[in-house]
C-alpha cells in the first residue's frame, strides 16, 4: 500500500565527465574562420585595391568621384585632387572621394 503513494528510491548514476575544452570552443573557432573568409579578408582586399588605385593618380586622369561627378585630374596634392569638371570649373575634392579612373578619353564621349 505504501508503493502506491511514495516510488522507489534508486541510486543516480555518475556525473557525467566535461567535454574536451577544444570541444566546447571549436563552433567559436569556426565561426571565426568563417567571417575571416566570408567578411574581413574581402575587406581588406578592396580596401588595398583602392589604395593602390588613388596612390596611381595622374595629373590628366579622368575619374568618377563618389557624388557622380566625372572630370579630369588639373593638380595633386598630398590628400586633396584638383578635377575639372567643365572648361574653366575646377573642384578640389579629397582623394578618398575618387569612385573610379576612367579610361582615357571617355569624358569626350558623356
Amino acid at each position: 500500500m505504501l508503493d502506491f503513494f511514495f516510488s522507489p528510491a534508486y541510486a543516480q548514476a555518475a556525473a557525467p565527465s566535461q567535454p574536451n575544452a577544444l570541444i566546447q570552443f571549436a563552433p567559436l573557432v569556426v565561426l571565426f574562420v568563417l567571417f575571416y573568409f566570408l567578411l574581413i579578408r574581402p575587406q581588406m582586399k578592396r580596401s588595398k585595391e583602392t589604395r593602390q588605385m588613388i596612390d596611381k593618380i595622374a595629373k590628366g586622369d579622368e575619374l568618377v568621384l563618389a557624388g557622380g561627378l566625372a572630370g579630369k585630374v588639373v593638380n595633386i596634392g598630398e590628400s586633396f585632387l584638383t578635377v575639372e569638371v567643365a572648361e574653366g570649373v575646377n573642384v578640389k575634392v579629397q582623394k578618398s572621394a575618387v569612385g573610379s579612373v576612367l579610361p582615357k578619353g571617355t569624358l569626350k564621349t558623356l
